[in-house]
């Protein structure tokens, strides 16, 4: 869901994404992540007045600035991914025809210092998507046991020197709480000693511990199978990754769905006889162009991958 810069926000495939939701002007559609309501708004220009859109996040700011749009055909929730069974059965929605998925952490949440996803600002060491509740990676960091730290670290952050900085951190809150942003970056570059060019050697455990406080591997894996639940047949999901192992997730669940389910061996059973599978892929997997990638440098690691409800 990255955008521009300070102060800006795009949505990153925008076009590609509508697109590959073939909107259907009556239907009934899904945003899974509002952001500051890129996708949504363009989803709603394809709608007619029959048409509905139920927008999701977990962040209070973006909630709020959805409540900004007056538009009757559009309703809000403020939940996680793993809320979408609940929010489409308040609402009395039954099957939906099409849901739009946006990964990770948007450019507005990196660029206010306050939410401490950065380490680009010396802010509180919060990182939370969900600022109402849930516990502060500065809170999850004073109590968390070595062991854990660099676990989070190696397996949210493929960070090779995992190790090095959660016996650093333990240390360091010996002396005194890591709270900021700005002490976490500094004690990480004091033990990464090569990074890759161009990188901050704190980026991935910056990223590893925004991924882990937020649970964004495992609100993933949990919504997934509640889009296929929730599709019409004909029914398009389109997910948009910014980071491998979302990406990896998606890839893999997608590619299990669109293929008949697997059978003991030595079933007497034929192949036309076999359960038919639940999604068909559409097309090869979609990245931003040269021109996006230029105007928008966050974009470039996006991925967005599409299937549909047989």
């Amino acid at each position: 869901m990255t955008g521009m810069g300070p102060g800006a926000h795009v949505s990153v495939l925008l076009q590609e994404a509508v697109e590959a939701l073939a909107i259907k002007p009556g239907g009934r559609y899904v945003d899974g992540t509002f952001g500051r309501g890129g996708h949504s708004r363009a989803i709603l220009q394809q709608l007619g007045p029959e048409g509905r859109l139920l927008a999701l996040d977990r962040d209070p700011v973006a909630v709020a600035v959805a409540k900004q749009i007056d538009d009757p055909r559009l309703s809000l929730e403020h939940t996680a991914f793993s809320g979408l069974t609940a929010a489409l059965d308040v609402r009395g929605w039954g099957a939906v025809d099409g849901i739009l998925l946006d990964l990770g952490v948007s450019s507005p949440q990196l660029d206010d210092a306050s939410r401490g996803m950065s380490f680009r600002f010396d802010a509180p060491l919060d990182m939370r998507m969900d600022t109402s509740k849930g516990e502060t990676v500065a809170e999850w960091l004073a109590r968390a046991q070595e062991q854990e730290i660099k676990e989070v670290i190696k397996d949210y952050g493929e960070e090779r020197f995992a190790h090095a900085i959660a016996k650093a951190l333990v240390a360091a809150r010996c002396e005194h709480s890591i709270s900021s942003t700005g002490q976490l970056a500094a004690l990480v570059e004091k033990v990464v000693r090569t990074r890759e060019p161009g990188q901050h050697p704190a980026t991935r455990s910056f990223q590893a511990l925004r991924i882990f406080i937020n649970r964004e591997l495992e609100e993933l894996s949990l919504v997934l199978p509640q889009c296929v639940e929730r599709l019409k047949p004909g029914g398009r999901l389109a997910v948009i990754s910014f980071h491998s192992l979302e990406d990896r997730i998606v890839k893999r669940y997608l590619r299990e769905q669109s293929q008949p389910p697997h059978m003991p061996r030595g079933l007497p059973i034929r192949a036309a006889e076999l359960p038919s599978p639940k999604l068909r892929l559409v097309g090869k997997a979609i990245r931003p162009g040269t021109v996006e990638v230029k105007a928008n440098p966050r974009s470039r690691s996006a991925v967005m991958r599409v299937a549909e409800k047989v």
